[in-house]
């Protein structure tokens, strides 16, 4: 245990500023991101997209459990600076197999994942004083579950096919459980969210940015998939369908939603309640359904003339839907009640799921995009009536 504290030092009238070294480690998670949108797009079908979800959910953890920790631990110290350095690298190793990480290089990433969750939480004990006794609990707790979770990842890397994907479903459960129970362990009790002293600013931007790396990999498929096509009326159309629709998740997240937040979490008296339920759990669908619609642009930019079918239609859709539901039940957290344009925007690309799959890919994108324009106009329109009153 060292001897001079590594926690950061609470600012009581500011924030912890996200620092270069926290952005530097961001950038295996842009690999993350294109290695699973890239896996999806290539194999377009409810099986592949099971296995994705389960790595995207499991990797989302990694990040997010990396959040917490760095919103604890200054990430200028030298110590912590090298704990983001190692888990940069074995979160590389993990990512670079994800594309037959149900096949050949299965055992490759449980070791590299399992290795990056025991090596923070282990490296967070370790480091933190003794006398803060709440928070050293708090990260025993955290191990006892991460050993528990990590039987199911190593033998799923032993195991073939589908016996491979239910045990590590099974692992992706018991880690999402985990901070939803407060991570109980007999004799050591259960972690109070009170306990988990967080800067609330600084946890808020964490996840914005998060959200703009998703973001960049919708514009990096858009803008790389484009460049191999013919130019013709198509596939411009479709190349403006989707970049419009990219910047309207980011108008439907960033012109309300993400200023809200930050005050919801740094005003309230247990910002560790709302980093868990508004950032821990529910950033994870809104950065799915922009990961998803990355995979929708690429089927967008491909196959624009063709019909949309059963599978086009689940990417084209479930991208927008997976993001407005998010980030509708983010809001909610705020409002008390559940945006109205949010839902009416749900329930427009319900009735374009109905009748999407005779559609042609083009024409439902349109759609899906229009949907999200509407979104972002009638949030505009709701902010500028809410600033004249």
């Amino acid at each position: 245990m060292p001897s001079i504290s590594l926690l950061r030092e609470r600012q009581p009238h500011g924030h912890a500023r996200v620092t270069y070294v926290e952005l530097f480690f961001d950038l295996v998670f842009v690999f993350v991101i294109t290695q699973l949108s890239h896996g999806l797009a290539h194999h377009l079908d409810l099986h592949t997209a099971v296995q994705m979800l389960v790595l995207f959910v499991a990797l989302w953890c990694t990040w997010i459990n990396t959040s917490w920790v760095t919103n604890w631990f200054d990430p200028e110290r030298l110590r912590t600076r090298l704990m983001l350095f190692a888990m940069m690298f074995v979160g590389l190793v993990a990512a670079s197999t994800i594309p037959a990480a149900y096949g050949a290089t299965g055992l490759v990433f449980a070791c590299a994942y399992v290795a990056l969750e025991a090596g923070r939480f282990g490296w967070a004990l370790w480091m933190t004083p003794a006398e803060n006794l709440a928070l050293r609990r708090n990260f025993q707790r955290i191990l006892v579950w991460v050993g528990m979770a990590a039987p199911f990842w190593i033998l799923g890397g032993l195991l073939p096919g589908d016996a491979r994907l239910a045990c590590w479903a099974v692992a992706v459960a018991v880690w999402v459980a985990g901070p939803i129970l407060r991570f109980p362990v007999p004799g050591l009790g259960a972690s109070s969210t009170r306990d988990w002293d967080i800067d609330g600013a600084h946890f808020a931007e964490r996840c914005a940015l998060f959200v703009i790396i998703a973001l960049g990999e919708s514009i990096l498929v858009t803008g790389a998939t484009a460049a191999e096509l013919p130019t013709n009326l198509a596939n411009l159309t479709a190349f403006a369908v989707a970049f419009i629709g990219s910047i309207a998740m980011w108008w439907v997240y960033f012109h309300i939603g993400e200023s809200r937040g930050t005050r919801l979490i740094t005003q309230n008296d247990d910002p560790g309640r709302i980093a868990r339920i508004g950032y821990t759990y529910l950033h994870a669908p809104i950065v799915a359904g922009i990961v998803l619609t990355a995979v929708a642009d690429d089927v967008l930019l491909k196959h624009a003339g063709d019909r949309a079918g059963v599978a086009g239609t689940a990417a084209l859709l479930g991208g927008p839907v997976l993001f407005l539901l998010g980030l509708a039940l983010f809001k909610r957290l705020n409002l008390g009640h559940l945006p109205l344009s949010h839902l009416v925007g749900l329930g427009l690309l319900a009735v374009l799921a109905l009748v999407g799959r005779e559609m042609s890919v083009l024409a439902l994108g349109t759609a899906a995009a229009a949907t999200l324009v509407l979104v972002a106009a009638w949030e505009h329109v709701s902010l500028g009536r809410a600033r004249a009153v």
